[in-house]
């Protein structure tokens, strides 16, 4: 064969496998670069909590993703639950175009025993439509809940997809919108509490939610409790120094959970004597909890603090007629003394 020649069918084919591996063609792919097309991921991330750590893969159980164009409208969906949340490095792959995009996460709705959202259809349903509302029975007028509710969370984010080719993450960040509330009974006479002689509950208005996680006009919730017990507590000697009559003493918790604590909003906690019938005590929530946001958390908004903190555990002392002796109590451990002054 003619060497011209020769080398001219060897320079062709070189042309042609630099072209075949340079193009955007998803039937080739590198081993270190990867193909050439455009793949978009969302992780999800749960750190606002008290431990600053993401605690995503332990507590979130479904997810549900809804994704709008700049117009608020739907044009993609995508729900994932089970195991596969709980994986090192999941992320949720979406189909989409490159562009500019809205995305709404609501988190533990599940099968829609606690919380529903709205049914949702492409190039239909809005942003607006997409609430989300805590399940209740209709008693007296008012909303009622006395069950463990799911834990719920809420995101929310705007992104840029370019069509860069190579996969694209973005991450949520979530807020947990349900609360753990126990309250502990504790008579300073040593004797034992019973749980039967009182009614617990909480009173807000924070059972429906918009899409950027605000509340909606709603009607009252009355928070009972789901568990309602009695326990052994040991005396600290020097809480009530000569007041104290016992080592160890039985006590009456009652645990109920609640949707979203959000300032502004004036949760009421409320405890009677069904024996005597009257109020022992009635206290505002909120302002209670953020008795013991510290000096640490100073820096921290009260609505950050309420937000990162989903338990509260608060002990009332009782006199021995069963009245709430309103010059000191416990919240998350921390001892608090008030002072003469009612805090409205």
């Amino acid at each position: 064969m003619n060497k011209s020649l020769f080398l001219g069918k060897i320079g062709v084919l070189l042309a042609l496998l630099a072209v075949m591996f340079t193009s955007c063609d998803n039937s080739f792919v590198y081993d270190d670069e990867g193909d050439c097309s455009v793949h978009y991921r969302i992780r999800f991330k749960y750190d606002k909590n008290m431990k600053f750590a993401d605690a995503f893969a332990n507590e979130i159980t479904s997810v549900a993703l809804y994704v709008f164009d700049k117009s608020g409208v739907l044009v993609y969906q995508c729900a994932e639950n089970g195991e596969t949340l709980s994986e090192e490095n999941y992320a949720m792959t979406v189909e989409l175009n490159p562009g500019e995009y809205e995305m709404l996460a609501w988190c533990g709705v599940g099968d829609g025993e606690s919380f529903v959202v709205p049914q949702a259809n492409v190039g239909v349903t809005t942003k607006e439509d997409l609430t989300c509302k805590m399940n209740r029975v209709a008693a007296n007028g008012h909303g009622k809940v006395e069950k463990d509710l799911a834990p719920l969370f809420h995101g929310e984010m705007k992104v840029e997809f370019t069509d860069e080719p190579g996969v694209h993450y973005e991450t949520i960040s979530l807020t947990k919108n349900t609360n753990v509330v126990r309250v502990v009974l504790q008579q300073l006479s040593g004797e034992d509490v019973n749980p039967d002689l009182f009614s617990f509950e909480i009173q807000d208005y924070n059972g429906y939610m918009a899409h950027d996680n605000s509340l909606l006009d709603d009607e009252l919730i009355i928070y009972k409790p789901w568990s309602l017990k009695t326990g052994n507590a040991d005396i600290d000697a020097d809480i009530y120094d000569d007041q104290t009559r016992a080592s160890s003493v039985g006590v009456a918790v009652a645990e109920m959970t609640t949707g979203r604590l959000v300032e502004g909003n004036r949760p009421i906690l409320v405890v009677r004597n069904l024996e005597k019938g009257d109020v022992v005590l009635s206290v505002p929530l909120i302002d209670y909890a953020l008795l013991v946001k510290g000096n640490y958390n100073k820096e921290m908004s009260d609505q950050e603090y309420l937000d990162r903190q989903d338990e509260y555990n608060m002990t009332f002392f009782l006199d021995e007629a069963g009245r709430w002796i309103s010059s000191s109590i416990i919240v998350n451990s921390w001892r608090v003394v008030l002072n003469n002054q009612t805090i409205n």
